[in-house]
């Protein structure tokens, strides 16, 4: 009963939030929509922006339409407000906007004044939002390609994990490239009844069929039942637990769902003679110090080995960076200890990772699934690495603040180095092996070729896993990955807790 208050609750709450419009479809105006979404007082219905290449598109969920198309979308959606997000043109250009809509029945606000108006009802600060974008150190990666849309358009595509950063983002792509019909497949009752209630309503202006189903990724006979009844013929796999201290300190659970879950899911595709395959995976899958990484490459073994007898599938797999804006990511870690004034935790001065945007990262899997030749590995080029602890300033320092010096004590916020977590690594890899690269036809998409273990091989690791859950036993799982992932070892811990 509960439950249904809560879902009550929330669905007459939207039903009196204010609709707004946001003007320029950047990086700051997703960042905006999704803290929007959160709002007990606006709600965001689309936006304008004049780059003809984003017309028609759904970004963040949100319908894209051209500046002379805003009087009419004002008036069918009722919009009181337009907010302008587009904080990096000049004065000039901004003054030369509010102008054009100046004749429209809206009130014209702009970013961060905006976020000045709403802070005190605890949406967002006065500080000015910064966006993954900023953040990459690179120019982003145009995965914006006509082979996405020719391999999804008029298929029906299932994504485990659907409620997920990750998942949900890969739906609302996926509705770009007019498939026949989504399945949501999703274990978290909240996460599924969220990304249903934001997709349905979309899907249906395109005659796009969504499907939520609840299920776990570990019970074989739920997920084959799905595949079955829906006649599912594409699947991205995105479930599994990723987060790296809580995997450690539940290591039993996370092996069950990232590997025998990805087996189950994968050995489903395959007796059902299913189109595609995509595993979701992770550069801590490469020589990984830490147990959510090892199951992640047990998990790539495992699809790897289930391709070479099962050729009517391809099986592919694809692995992220450091997703920003993701569940788990330094981003939203970081925005709220700046929120709170600080101070700003890094585990260590010279930790780097491989960064990528929610948007790449879901393109990389739709683009994967387009090219999988069988049992490769894809990776994005994602330029050089970066040092976290400079992630950090460069967030404070966006956010119109400044870097305590530890010394002096002058700035605002103050970064505190804490010391290494179990399992975590000074720096990730992408690849296993270099000369396993081959060549796609996007030039940013790398695509690699790396060793396996022999099918008696993957049986045995199967076996001894399953044992270990059988058995509860964490050190003969510890065991098991310390004899069959190769470059497993653990991270020396460094005790480097200072301020900086």
């Amino acid at each position: 009963i509960s439950g249904l208050y809560v879902l009550s609750f929330l669905t007459e709450r939207s039903l009196h939030r204010e609709p707004v419009a946001i003007y320029g479809a950047g990086s700051a105006g997703i960042q905006l929509a999704l803290a929007l979404r959160q709002s007990s007082e606006v709600c965001p219905k689309f936006f304008v922006d004049d780059n003809p290449q984003l017309k028609g598109l759904m970004i963040a969920g949100l319908p894209v339409f051209a500046p002379e198309k805003l009087e009419k979308c004002v008036s069918s959606y009722q919009i009181k407000h337009v907010l302008i997000a587009m904080p990096s043109v000049s004065q000039i250009r901004r003054d030369e906007l509010v102008k054009s809509l100046s004749h429209l029945p809206v009130e014209v606000r702009i970013l961060p004044s905006y976020i000045d108006m709403i802070e005190n009802k605890g949406l967002l600060t006065s500080f000015r939002t910064v966006s993954p974008d900023e953040l990459l150190g690179r120019n982003k990666v145009d995965l914006d390609i006509p082979e996405i849309a020719k391999t999804y358009i008029g298929r029906v595509i299932m994504v485990t994990g659907a409620g997920g950063s990750i998942g949900s983002e890969l739906c609302r792509q996926i509705l770009e490239c007019k498939p026949a019909r989504i399945i949501l497949f999703e274990r978290s009752e909240f996460n599924l009844y969220s990304i249903d209630r934001e997709l349905r309503d979309l899907a249906k202006k395109f005659g796009i069929s969504v499907v939520s189903r609840l299920g776990s990724v570990t019970d074989k006979a739920r997920v084959s039942a799905v595949i079955a009844e829906e006649n599912v013929e594409i699947i991205l796999h995105a479930a599994a637990y990723k987060h790296v201290p809580l995997v450690e300190e539940n290591k039993l659970e996370g092996a069950r769902n990232n590997v025998l879950g990805t087996q189950i899911v994968a050995l489903c595709a395959a007796e059902a003679e299913i189109e595609r395959f995509i595993l979701i995976s992770t550069d801590k899958a490469v020589r990984p110090t830490n147990v959510m990484g090892a199951t992640k490459r047990m998990a790539e073994l495992v699809v790897q080995d289930i391709q070479t007898r099962h050729q009517k599938t391809k099986f592919a797999m694809v692995r992220f960076g450091n997703v920003l804006g993701s569940s788990g990511s330094v981003l939203p870690l970081f925005q709220k200890q700046i929120q709170a004034g600080g101070p700003v935790t890094v585990t260590h001065a010279n930790v780097t990772r491989f960064f990528m945007t929610i948007p790449e990262a879901s393109r990389l899997v739709l683009l994967a699934g387009a090219y999988a030749k069988g049992g490769d590995v894809f990776v994005l080029d994602m330029g050089e690495p970066l040092k976290i602890i400079d992630v950090a300033r460069q967030m404070i320092e966006l956010s119109g603040r400044t870097v305590k010096d530890p010394l002096t004590g002058v700035g605002d916020i103050a970064i505190i180095v804490t010391g290494l977590r179990p399992g975590e690594k000074l720096y990730e890899e992408l690849l296993l092996d270099d000369d396993s690269l081959r060549p796609t036809p996007h030039a940013k998409i790398l695509r690699a070729e790396e060793a396996m273990l022999s099918q008696i091989e993957v049986a045995s690791m199967l076996r001894e896993l399953n044992r270990a859950l059988s058995e509860n036993d964490p050190d003969r799982l510890f065991r098991l990955i310390q004899e069959r992932v190769e470059g497993f070892h653990r991270q020396a811990m460094e005790d480097d807790s200072l301020s900086v």
